[in-house]
């Protein structure tokens, strides 16, 4: 039996609560900070619980009736109904913000583009097809006809890259824009996603469980948090470079033994690091 089997819906674990709780306060700070409100928010997370009855905990695959969803979700039959005849467009992801890490990470990530793993200058036109350029990796890595001083022009605007002599040059953590407020929102989606969903497969019992740890301290003057924040930096970019690495070689590989069928996994590994003064008591991680 798994752990949430051994709850009945009308009494969730007091941990649970208290831990959902936690992970609201700095997301709610967030929303209030951006006036979405409590209404709004509201009508999201009804739309959401619909959805995720709906896929989620069918029988069979058969669909799940109202009365069914009013069960596991607590939300009237009224507004499940009106729910589910006014389906939300998609969320179709970031094109650009896509895009754009799928160029990082082939810059990165490729010996053509990337010498001793650091990522090389890259001249913005070559006509030599033995130095690779950065029209090049555009035109290799883009589907579509898109101009490479077009991608030039918004990664120096978003602080990802900067021309010097003719060259395009990659910014050191360009895994994630300095400026952009739509890219660094879909990376926030993305990765704050999964990464709750790498949690919750863990506390539901899942086999294979997903690597999730932390290192936690909480009595560090400024000076210690500063070499540590600089160290978690610094080993944190070379675990993504060489992570990166690896997974690109192995994708291209992958992707032509499956051209058929299409390979159907997917991975997402991410590193944060977050420090704050206890007495902002700010999400300071005590318990209460």
């Amino acid at each position: 039996m798994s752990p949430a089997a051994q709850h009945p819906p009308e009494m969730p674990p007091a941990r649970l609560v208290d831990a959902v709780r936690r992970i609201m306060r700095p997301l709610v700070r967030l929303l209030i900070s951006y006036q979405l409100t409590y209404p709004l928010l509201i009508r999201i997370l009804k739309s959401v619980y619909v959805e995720v009855a709906e896929s989620e905990f069918s029988v069979d695959k058969a669909p799940l009736s109202d009365s069914r969803i009013n069960l596991l979700t607590g939300i009237h039959r009224k507004d499940i109904k009106k729910l589910r005849n006014e389906r939300p467009a998609s969320g179709q992801p970031a094109a650009a913000a896509s895009l754009g890490a799928q160029l990082v990470a082939e810059w990165l990530g490729s010996d053509r583009f990337a010498g001793g793993g650091e990522p090389r200058a890259l001249p913005l036109k070559t006509t030599d097809p033995d130095v690779p350029g950065f029209d090049i990796l555009v035109a290799e890595v883009c589907r579509q006809d898109i101009r490479p001083r077009v991608i030039l022009d918004e990664w120096i605007q978003l602080g990802v890259a900067r021309l010097a002599n003719d060259h395009v040059v990659l910014n050191t953590g360009a895994f994630t824009p300095e400026h952009g407020f739509d890219e660094k929102v879909f990376f926030f989606g993305k990765n704050l996603q999964d990464h709750i969903a790498a949690g919750a497969d863990n506390l539901r019992g899942r086999e294979s469980p997903h690597f999730d740890r932390s290192v936690y301290y909480d009595s560090l003057g400024p000076g210690s948090i500063k070499e540590l924040k600089d160290l978690a930096d610094e080993l944190g970019m070379q675990a993504l470079t060489r992570l990166n690495r690896r997974a690109l070689a192995l994708q291209k590989a992958d992707s032509a033994r499956s051209a058929r069928n299409g390979p159907g996994y997917r991975i997402n590994f991410g590193i944060f690091n977050y420090t704050t003064s206890k007495r902002t008591g700010k999400d300071s991680g005590e318990e209460g």
